[in-house]
């Protein structure tokens, strides 16, 4: 899961210049001076502390979520078979008997489409509070940490989306670092918790 966010620090001037105007030396100086960074969307994700553990966390979720699915549909599936053998063999003694059955495979069934759909459900709105949390922690220490810097355009690098820039633009150390230090881990934050109890 790759959480990516544009971070874009950069001022304009709109005012455009008339054809007999000389360029101020601020212009010359804005656009001359453009101070540039990016941070590896990649590195960050795999060596920031926070995303590590909500990596982790989020994975512990989807996995629980599809044993359950897996336990729930291989019942339904024994349920099924049990049923057709029980309907091939002449099993039940009536047929509003067979008919109850059938209907409560077909309950179970539609139960395990509403478990599916619900666990899909709290696994995006999950994934989603995650990437919104990781955008909040990575803006709030972007923005302390340009006070002093003071970049004009400070990029994402993923894949591609930067064909080339030259390794002196790139913060992806400084800020997974920065970012460390700050961040307070969940399972430390539980066990204050319980001392606090």
């Amino acid at each position: 899961m790759a959480a990516t966010a544009v971070l874009a620090l950069a001022s304009c001037n709109n005012a455009s210049p008339k054809m007999d105007d000389q360029p101020s030396k601020t212009e010359n100086t804005q656009t001359g001076n453009l101070k540039i960074a990016y941070v590896e969307v990649d590195s960050l994700m795999t060596q920031y502390e926070f995303c590590k553990e909500f990596t982790l966390v989020l994975q512990k979720k989807s996995n629980n979520a599809r044993n359950t699915l897996n336990q729930k549909g291989q019942q339904l599936q024994n349920a099924a078979a049990n049923f057709q053998q029980k309907l091939n063999n002449n099993g039940f003694t009536s047929r509003e008997q067979a008919e109850s059955q059938q209907a409560a495979i077909q309950r179970q069934q539609q139960s395990l489409q509403e478990l599916q759909g619900r666990l899909e459900n709290e696994l995006a709105s999950e994934t989603a509070k995650y990437n919104e949390a990781l955008r909040d922690s990575l803006m709030h220490f972007l923005d302390a940490y340009n006070k002093d810097k003071q970049y004009d355009l400070i990029l994402t690098k993923q894949g591609d989306n930067i064909l080339y820039a030259a390794k002196r633009f790139d913060i992806t150390k400084d800020v997974i670092n920065g970012l460390n230090k700050r961040y307070k881990p969940t399972a430390k934050k539980e066990e204050k918790k319980e001392e606090k109890k």
